[in-house]
């Protein structure tokens, strides 16, 4: 697709993985929902077990760094979040495939979570829990603009086109203003670090996936025909004892080429009389 294509923000097509996680996100923060209402206890409790908190991390909650990304409390994140998903995933989606749109969520979470993480350790930033999936959000966004680099997108309803540079431009801006405001919280810091996700991802995975599986193809044919040649000279050693039994005498060479006798040179032969 060219680099230069407008993208009007309608309503793309609702499948694949993006389709997908939209469902298993509504379905939990439905769950979430009820349990709050008629169960308090109980959702919270579930809250506690998902969200990403590195006191909890400490005592070996590592599912926390994917499960947060299902967490919700407020219902403006829930929405914003997934209609990052839904708008630009699509686009992205049928750049890198179903697989790859999957790693590209999953691999965001859990490296901006990581990161995040590793910031705690400093207690003095990075402090506090994180939840949603907009750290995923955010990578989906750089690699869409990675993908589509000069692309002006229209945000239905607003009538003009804004280049998609400024859109994650804007969208670091005011998750920077927030963290500063926050005093560094984590929750600020996974999104941020979800831009950085992205583009690490986009770098190791979609750049030089096409160069990657030609390397792997070029490899398995090497060693598939380096095998079939040890074969052959396996074959013609076989053959030459076999000839000496029965007092002939035939050569080959180190290729497992047959070399014919010299007579048969001198009547215009070639030097191997078996080419392969």
């Amino acid at each position: 697709m060219p680099r230069n294509t407008s993208f009007e923000m309608g309503f793309p097509p609702f499948r694949g993985a993006v389709r997908q996680i939209i469902l298993g996100s509504t379905a939990i923060y439905v769950v979430i929902l009820l349990l709050m209402a008629f169960a308090q206890p109980t959702g919270q409790t579930i809250l506690a077990l998902g969200i990403l908190d590195p006191v909890h991390i400490h005592q070996g909650w590592l599912w926390q760094f994917v499960t947060y990304a299902f967490m919700y409390v407020d219902p403006l994140d829930f929405v914003l979040s997934l209609l990052g998903i839904y708008f630009l995933g699509a686009a992205v989606e049928e750049r890198v495939g179903f697989g790859g749109f999957y790693l590209l969520f999953f691999g965001s979470v859990v490296l901006s979570a990581l990161a995040g993480f590793a910031l705690s350790f400093t207690r003095v930033v990075a402090q506090g829990p994180a939840w949603g999936s907009g750290a995923a959000a955010n990578a989906i966004l750089m690699v869409f603009y990675l993908f589509f680099r000069g692309a002006p997108i229209m945000l239905f309803p607003i009538p003009i086109q804004i280049p998609v540079k400024w859109i994650v431009l804007f969208t670091a801006g005011v998750e920077t203003a927030y963290l500063l405001l926050s005093h560094f919280a984590l929750f600020y810091f996974i999104l941020l670090l979800g831009l950085g996700a992205g583009y690490i991802l986009y770098l190791a995975l979609f750049t030089k996936k096409v160069s990657f599986s030609l390397g792997l193809a070029e490899r398995f044919y090497g060693m598939r025909n380096a095998y079939y040649r040890w074969k052959r000279r396996r074959a013609a050693r076989k053959f030459e004892v076999y000839m000496r039994q029965h007092n002939r005498q035939v050569n080959f060479d180190e290729h497992g080429n047959y070399i014919p006798p010299d007579d048969d040179k001198k009547n215009g032969g070639s030097k191997s009389g078996w080419v392969n």
